[in-house]
């Protein structure tokens, strides 16, 4: 929602909905939260009155909304929260990231959802300082990692450090595997796709490869083991990437028509099921940055890290292959 005052009229049908509802109904890109925030700053009205959220429309009302909400600034804030330190040294880290951590301040309907827990903040704890040339949101940031993605992210300690590392993943030096478990059997045991991303018009959350003038992104795969279980089938894959747009990897997969397991996003399943009705699910994306390899942006000299899966998406597995198909 960015051109105000905007003006909706409230049909027939909507006739019994609350007015929230119908606003998240109609403004299928604000979350609920979003709307009722809306409604208590008293940016909304219902035939030139302030409405509450639980107010039911009868049909044929004019709703206009005012304004956007006012959000409190973003801000970096140090608080202590447990790191997996892969690599240390004065000019740079090497962290594990657990799914669910966000990398920095972002978007959310809540102070917590917003500015907590992210892995900037956890870093300003542990090492007080780190570079700027990421800006005051992102100290030491040189790339990202999707929320419910885990594994290895790389951390610039002084600006000197963070430009010589940032050129290498600009000039594709720095090599990244990852392993993601994905629905179905891929027809190829290798593959290369070379498909530009944009951001998806309609659910702007999401990115796309079918958009005009997206960017150029190349994702390698290559299927480590081939799962046949009655759960269904799925490949786990290893994955390396050139280029590192947003999502790029999730949407690369799912436009082959194999989404990474949990990643309801891209049009993966809540869950998977049996036939007899028993089912698992995974409450993040099986999709894990488990190898790095750089140049010290110091010596020059090559580095490689690496960690494994984690335990969640070890036990995933073992629940989806003990259910093998005889």
């Amino acid at each position: 929602m960015t051109d105000f005052p905007k003006i909706l009229f409230a049909r027939p049908e909507d006739a019994g909905k609350r007015v929230d509802q119908f606003l998240v109904a109609e403004l299928a890109e604000t979350s609920r939260a979003r709307i009722q925030q809306l409604i208590s700053e008293e940016k909304v009205l219902v035939n030139d009155e302030i409405p509450k959220a639980s107010l039911r429309l009868r049909g044929g009302e004019r709703i206009t909304i005012l304004g956007a909400v006012q959000l409190p600034p973003l801000r970096a804030i140090a608080e202590e929260i447990p790191l997996d330190i892969v690599y240390e040294d004065e000019d740079f880290v090497i962290i594990n990231k657990p799914a669910g951590m966000m990398v920095h301040a972002g978007a959310g309907a809540t102070e917590a959802e917003r500015n907590r827990g992210t892995l900037v903040n956890a870093l300003l704890h542990r090492f007080g300082t780190l570079s700027n040339v990421g800006g005051e949101l992102r100290p030491g940031i040189v790339h990202r990692l999707d929320k419910l993605t885990s594994g290895l992210i790389v951390v610039a300690k002084n600006d000197e450090s963070h430009r010589q590392l940032a050129e290498q993943f600009s000039k594709r030096i720095v090599k990244k595997t990852y392993i993601a478990l994905v629905h179905g059997w891929l027809k190829q045991d290798s593959g290369t796709i070379n498909n530009a991303i944009s951001r998806d018009l309609v659910r702007r959350t999401r990115m796309t490869t079918r958009g005009h003038g997206g960017r150029q992104a190349i994702t390698h795969y290559r299927v480590k083991r081939r799962i046949d279980s009655t759960f269904g089938k799925f490949s786990l894959l290893e994955v390396q990437i050139d280029t590192g747009r947003t999502h790029q990897i999730r949407v690369h997969l799912a436009s082959l028509g194999h989404p990474v397991v949990g990643d309801t996003l891209y049009g993966a399943a809540s869950e998977v099921r049996t036939k007899d009705g028993s089912s698992i699910s995974l409450e993040r994306n099986f999709l894990h940055a488990t190898a790095l390899r750089l140049q010290h942006p110091r010596s020059g000299t090559e580095l490689e890290f690496e960690r494994s899966l984690p335990k969640e998406l070890e036990e995933f597995v073992a629940k989806v292959e003990a259910k093998g198909k005889t």
